[in-house]
This record gives structure tokens, C-alpha cells and sequence, in this order.
């Protein structure tokens, strides 16, 4: 007997489920894993190193300040992405962190899907951006 194993297409989780300015995508991963079972959330602890580094196909979930709504971003991008302030090495972002990979050649084809902080019933319009995203994803464009 053949056994066959279907590689999940990852989906890499930010935010902070403990700051309310933070945490939109934590609201909406347990019915996207529902809908999605060929996806896999992961989460990612702030301030953690970046689980992807490497990586040729990377998607990200994340809140990202001044969107009104759901919307998909690419490593075109990147540069597009404000930083927030730093006053120590503990305070590179996510944003920090994507723009110092791709300046190093480290990161070749990003998704991120930018959660705005305030989204409530949201989950229509994130919904319909998994389903492309993952009907592109199964026909390799």
C-alpha cells in the first residue's frame, strides 16, 4: 500500500493575543483551519526569530495599522511598511525583520494578509482572500 501525505501550505501567525491593537488575527484562525484543512496556522510569539528565514514561499496573517480593511500585501511591498518605533533590539517588528531579509537576499515570495486592528465581522472579506489565495495557490500561480 502507497501512502500519500499532502504537504499543508503554512500560514505563519503575528500579532499579540494580549494587546487589543494587536491581536485581530487571533479572532479569526479557528474558523479559517475549519474552512482551510489544507492550511496550517502557526503561531509566532513576539519577539521570537522568524520561523520562515529560508523559506521560498512564505504567507503571514498579521494586524497592520492604517488598512480598513482586510487586504493581501507582497514582498513588493515590504518598503511600504512603516516601522515602529525602536528603542532597543527588542522592539524589531515583523516589518523591520521582512525589510532586513529581503535586503539580504533572504526572503523571496511573501504573503502577508494585513488584518486592520480594529476589524470586527471581518471575516467575510478574510475568508474570500484564503480562498484565492489558496485556489492560486493549488493552480501554481
Amino acid at each position: 500500500m502507497i501512502k500519500h501525505t499532502i504537504d499543508k501550505r503554512t500560514v505563519y501567525v503575528f500579532g499579540n493575543p494580549d494587546v487589543a491593537c494587536d491581536c485581530a488575527p487571533y479572532q479569526y484562525v479557528s474558523r479559517l483551519a475549519v474552512d482551510f484543512p489544507s492550511l496550517q496556522f502557526v503561531y509566532v510569539a513576539p519577539n521570537a526569530d522568524l520561523p520562515f528565514v529560508g523559506e521560498r514561499d512564505v504567507w503571514i496573517m498579521d494586524t497592520v495599522q492604517g488598512i480598513p480593511t482586510p487586504q493581501v500585501f507582497s514582498e513588493q511591498d515590504i518598503h511600504t511598511l512603516a516601522l515602529s518605533p525602536r528603542t532597543s533590539v527588542h522592539d524589531f517588528d515583523l516589518g523591520f525583520q521582512l525589510k532586513y531579509l529581503q535586503k539580504i537576499g533572504k526572503l523571496k515570495h511573501i504573503t502577508i494578509i494585513g488584518i486592520p486592528p480594529d476589524s470586527r465581522d471581518d471575516y467575510c472579506s478574510i475568508h474570500a482572500i484564503f480562498k484565492k489565495l489558496v485556489a492560486q495557490d493549488m493552480h501554481g500561480s
